[in-house]
């Protein structure tokens, strides 16, 4: 079974960067979910999917993995460009694009 490390991104239905910031370590299904016939939920019986685990840096993810065995691999990260802009800029008069309803 191996483990992804990532960082996760930010929503894009938000500006916040609430929890973006630790590395998150989760382990990936071993086998696919099946159907339960009586509610209809998916289920499996691999308890690991529930691990969810955070580290500061990827340094430390990387070595925990490392240490206890663990098949890994990293997944890239774009960290987002955020151009500060203020609420008058959206009526400028030299704006790029028209402001228009």
């Amino acid at each position: 079974m191996y483990a992804k490390i990532y960082r996760p991104r930010p929503s894009a239905m938000s500006s916040g960067r609430a929890n973006t910031h630790k590395w998150h370590f989760e382990f990936e299904s071993a086998e696919p979910r099946s159907i339960d016939p009586l509610t209809g939920n998916a289920v499996s019986a691999d308890t690991r999917e529930q691990i969810k685990m955070m580290f500061d840096t990827l340094e430390e993810a990387v070595s925990y993995a490392q240490s206890n065995g663990i098949p890994h691999h990293v997944l890239g990260t774009q960290d987002m460009k955020r151009i500060p802009r203020s609420y008058s800029e959206n009526f400028a008069f030299d704006r790029k694009l028209p402001w228009t309803h």
